[in-house]
């Protein structure tokens, strides 16, 4: 069985005084169901399931603005009892009944003891479009992504290893040997993704080519749910437009490369629906001169990343285990997209993390980081390596311009704290915090750690490694 983060997270929820009736939002199969399930069982005496894309019957049900009535119609439909405290209702795809939608705020005034969960594939639409009176304030929400890289690693490699990475500490040193592990889980991660069937399959030592074929079922789902928005071209323009952010993660987006022939508010409506239906994520241009950094965004200017490493890596075509390295000749967008994904899934659980990055473009001198992070009161650039070496001269370039002097880097090579003087200015230096990047999903933690500790006068040194470039 998949162990999800987020259950510790629904466990809070229902322990907490004048908790709300929960939403789960996610894509297409990210175990949304499959969470809230188990997590179920293991503290309900019974769960009735309405799943409202199957279910057509019930809908008339949520005519009722009494829960109590409501509940009683429900049970006798069901064939099972709904007591509050014993009982958990689960409402599935409730995008498909905005009713069921709207009447969540009628739990949560009239019958606040009772266990509510509902979970959207495509809520978002559903939302944009809704034609009831939303449940502000009477909801609270839940953001699921594909399995992080820790999730993965406790499925496939055991909780010793996954723990590894939960309890590293900056100053800490991670093993040789262990982190020859850690990077080869990375190799495999980053070709099977985090989907939970394609996950639980290869956890189970499935062929791969049992992977690949659910990898492919997915990717269908996804192209076939195109077909409920718009004309024969609108979807088509998604279609196009889905399938270059998996050739091109990490790369300005230029509407003109990805259909020609269309109007640039064309394309940039595709983006936006395949953005609300989180099968992309769109990564917006910050000036970073602070935080928040949201409050410095440029929405015309955003480069994407995919939904999951493991399906960009099926659309594009790419074989599902590479014999060495990490990503053969895409190494460097795939790095990126994996970092992004870590970011987006280790971000506060009620939140819909918001991704940001820094790009200056000027005659001879355009420098680019691929994400920019908030740490307390600090904004960092975060530059990523899909290898043991390279450059950081975006990153100086950025720190020169905002006159900072922290910065991190996550790559394939050993953790620790450099101090590096800055190219051309040697009165100057810089400290970059240096990760693995199998450490993504740690790095916000990581991050306000090493700022916390490098604001205390009273604080030790606290580790260097050798430099290995400049």
């Amino acid at each position: 069985m998949l162990v999800r983060h987020a259950t510790k997270y629904l466990d809070e929820w229902r322990r907490r005084p004048g908790r709300k009736p929960l939403v789960l939002r996610g894509a297409r199969q990210v175990g949304k169901t499959h969470l809230v399930t188990n997590w179920g069982r293991s503290i309900f005496s019974s769960i009735v399931t309405v799943d409202l894309e199957r279910e057509h019957e019930l809908h008339a049900v949520f005519d009722q603005s009494d829960p109590r009535k409501l509940l009683q119609e429900l049970a006798i439909l069901k064939g099972e009892r709904l007591v509050p405290g014993e009982s958990l209702l689960f409402l599935d795809e409730i995008q498909a009944c905005p009713k069921a939608l709207a009447a969540l705020r009628h739990f949560h005034e009239l019958m606040p003891e009772l266990d509510v969960i509902a979970a959207g594939s495509l809520l978002d639409f559903a939302v944009r479009d809704f034609p009831y009176s939303m449940p502000v304030g009477r909801v609270e929400y839940l953001f699921l992504y594909p399995l992080a890289f820790e999730e993965f690693v406790r499925a496939t490699e055991g909780d010793a290893l996954a723990d590894v990475l939960q309890r590293y500490h900056v100053g800490d040193q991670i093993g040789e040997a262990i982190g020859r592990r850690l990077e080869d889980a990375l190799r495999h991660y980053v070709f099977v993704g985090g989907m939970p069937e394609a996950v639980q399959a290869y956890a189970n030592h499935a062929p791969l080519l049992d992977v690949q074929r659910i990898q492919a079922s997915i990717v269908g789902t996804v192209e076939d749910d195109f077909a409920k928005y718009g004309s024969r071209a609108q979807q088509e323009i998604l279609r196009k437009s889905y399938r270059y952010v998996a050739r091109n993660v990490g790369r300005k987006i230029k509407y003109v490369n990805v259909s020609s022939g269309r109007r640039a508010a064309e394309v940039r409506a595709a983006f936006d629906l395949l953005a609300e239906s989180r099968t992309v994520h769109l990564v917006f241009h910050s000036s970073a001169n602070g935080v928040p950094l949201g409050a410095e965004v440029n929405e015309k200017r955003f480069k994407s990343i995919f939904l999951d490493c493991g399906l960009a890596n099926h659309v594009c075509g790419l074989p599902l285990m590479p014999a060495h390295g990490v990503l053969s000749v895409n190494e460097g967008s795939l790095a990126e997209q994996f970092v992004g994904q870590e970011l987006r899934s280790s971000g506060l659980p009620f939140e819909d993390t918001r991704l940001f990055y820094w790009h200056r473009e000027a005659p001879h001198a355009n420098a680019e980081v691929d994400y920019v992070i908030s740490a307390g009161a600090e904004a960092l650039p975060v530059e990523v390596k899909s290898g043991a070496g390279g450059t950081l001269r975006s990153v100086f370039q950025f720190l020169h311009e905002k006159r900072r002097e922290k910065a991190i880097r996550l790559y394939l090579g050993q953790a620790g704290v450099e101090t590096l003087r800055v190219p051309g200015d040697a009165s100057s230096t810089v400290r970059v915090l240096s990760l693995p990047l199998y450490l993504a999903g740690h790095v916000r933690r990581l991050a306000a750690e090493w700022c916390r500790a490098s604001s205390s006068r009273s604080s030790p040194t606290l580790f260097a490694v050798t430099p290995r470039f400049r």
